[in-house]
């Protein structure tokens, strides 16, 4: 028998990126070299060099880590810099992958003053004594919001489906959210993306997974859901959003994207979850029954019940 090769070597190179100050973002370019299917290969990490990394932050739309395919990237933020970030290609044992080619995008200057302070913790106040109350008397705990978002200098904020996420008017953005589907179904069913760029979009999350970023203070553009399964069996999905700039989306359906052409950052949205069967009827409109074919003005010509009218001669 014929030992089997359990270690498969690699062609592995790194690369030092060295950067200023600033929010970078760095991608593959359009109709670059694709990896395997099978492999994953080549494939890009973007890390953390050994030494002294303060001031540098990186953050990425997939949490492996990996940028490899053309909806990856990652966030690179450098509070003091210049300083370097590590690039690490992997390529296959016979060499013969094309290396991806990668290009970044400065997305804005960066200085101390603009991270968003943390806000501290309101002071507790003296509360009056509460009577003790039995236990039947107790209300039922909160159920877990099914909507999160990642709001500019507040944190997380939830909602339910049906009700805005986020404030319409506070021009206060939306740096990621995750939604997780009704009880029953399964998270694969319901997959959502966020708007990144004009024709950028990220990868699709599925049910509970986080999309966008976090500590990097970067805004998404929009977002779009879709149902799959049996979600898009039972339910119909529509989506509005609200805009930094004041304009207002929606509501739009399931895969259709939520997003304005100037490309302002989102700042609240609305994700409406429709039974199949039971949908709305649209403002102004009536639930008139059916009409029969032969449904006409009552017929004046028929005689009144009762006693009959006397004719008399002129």
């Amino acid at each position: 028998m014929s030992e089997q090769k359990i270690v498969t070597e690699l062609k592995i190179s790194g690369h030092l990126m060295r950067l200023d100050s600033g929010l970078y973002c760095v991608f593959h370019a359009p109709n670059g070299h694709r990896p395997d299917q099978t492999t994953g290969l080549p494939g890009v990490r973007i890390s953390l060099p050994p030494g002294d990394c303060r001031g540098v932050e990186i953050g990425g739309f997939r949490e492996d880590g990996w940028v490899s395919t053309d909806n990856d990237a990652a966030l690179i933020r450098i509070s003091e810099g210049p300083a370097q970030v590590l690039v690490t290609v992997y390529q296959s044992a016979h060499g013969g992958d094309a290396l991806p080619q990668l290009q970044i995008v400065r997305l804005g200057d960066f200085r101390p003053s603009e991270r968003p302070a943390a806000s501290a913790p309101p002071a507790a106040k003296e509360q009056p004594a509460v009577p003790s109350v039995a236990p039947e008397a107790v209300a039922p705990k909160t159920v877990a919001p099914a909507i999160i978002a990642h709001v500019q200098q507040r944190g997380d904020v939830g909602g339910r489906f049906g009700e805005w996420v986020g404030e319409r008017g506070s021009k206060l953005w939306i740096e990621g959210f995750s939604i997780t589907p009704p009880a029953g179904l399964p998270p694969e069913d319901i997959e959502y993306q966020a708007v990144l760029g004009r024709g950028w979009l990220s990868p699709w999350s599925q049910g509970g997974q986080f999309c966008g970023s976090r500590r990097m203070a970067l805004p998404i553009l929009g977002f779009r859901v879709r149902l799959r399964g049996a979600a898009a069996e039972a339910f119909s999905c529509t989506c509005s959003a609200s805009f930094t700039d004041g304009a207002m989306v929606g509501p739009t359906s399931s895969g259709e994207s939520c997003e304005v052409e100037g490309l302002a950052p989102l700042e609240a949205f609305q994700v409406t979850l429709q039974p199949r069967g039971k949908e709305a009827s649209p403002p102004g409109m009536r639930d008139a029954s059916p009409k029969r074919p032969d449904d006409k003005r009552p017929d004046r010509s028929k005689k009144r019940q009762g006693k009959k009218p006397t004719r008399r001669r002129a």
